[in-house]
């Protein structure tokens, strides 16, 4: 029986390590886009029906959400995903992230180190 196929060769320092047939194991050698969607297909449509299913309930809700900004977000990220850019990840991450700020720790009230 031969190894999955994203598993390291034999002679890897990491071969016998837990790391062997997971995703990182293929950094060096991506997968085919049909290796991926055979890969990710079911996981990924349970993600959409999960957004589906919540975005049904929202809409059967008695009352409107009254967060309509995070909702604008969900919308965009939709847009985000439907889109053939080739860094949607990076651009859905950036659409829910606050921007960097030089004080955040100030901010967030965490102390810091002294560090003198």
């Amino acid at each position: 029986m031969s190894p999955p196929a994203n598993s390291l060769p034999a002679n890897s320092p990491l071969a016998n390590s837990p790391l062997a047939n997971s995703p990182l194991a293929t950094v060096g050698s991506p997968m085919t886009a049909q290796q991926v969607l055979d890969r990710e297909f079911l996981e990924v449509r349970a993600r959409v029906l999960k957004i589906a299913a919540t975005l049904d309930r929202i809409d059967r809700s008695a009352a409107p959400a009254a967060d309509a900004g995070r909702m604008e977000q969900i919308r965009q990220g939709l847009q985000i995903l439907l889109s053939d850019a080739p860094d949607r990840a990076r651009q859905v991450q950036m659409l829910f992230s606050l921007p960097y700020r030089s004080d955040w720790p100030q901010q967030l009230g965490v102390p810091l180190e002294n560090r003198g």
